[in-house]
């Protein structure tokens, strides 16, 4: 049981990872939603697997969106979105392009993270 915790790394298979046995998981999704992605991760800690679920498909659209280009510089856009803070990217990273932000600006919309 604690010889080895593994954490999912990727938002889409929060619930799926949890369910075999997956400790939580090491989330872009966090990035901009931190309560909800804790929450998510609670109710399935507190035996509530149906709540989790919900939860974990309600964000699907978010996170396929936020996994449409390489990490971080997608999880740094949608923090400019919510008027946070983030650094802009250092080479060799670079921005996601306009059609990938238009994408992940839909998706936060669509989650009720912008108006």
């Amino acid at each position: 049981r604690d010889a080895l915790n593994i954490y999912s790394g990727n938002d889409d298979q929060i619930v799926p990872l949890m369910a075999l046995g997956g400790k939580g998981v090491i989330s872009v999704l966090s990035n901009i939603a931190p309560q909800y992605t804790h929450d998510l991760c609670a109710k399935w800690l507190a035996g509530d697997t149906q709540g989790s679920l919900a939860m974990q498909l309600q964000a699907l659209p978010l996170c396929r969106a936020l996994f449409a280009d390489v990490k971080p510089p997608t999880a740094r856009g949608p923090m400019t979105f919510l008027a946070w803070k983030a650094a802009p990217c250092r080479l060799p990273l670079v921005e996601p392009s306009d059609a990938v932000k238009e994408k992940i600006k839909a998706a936060m919309q669509d989650f009720g993270l912008l108006k």
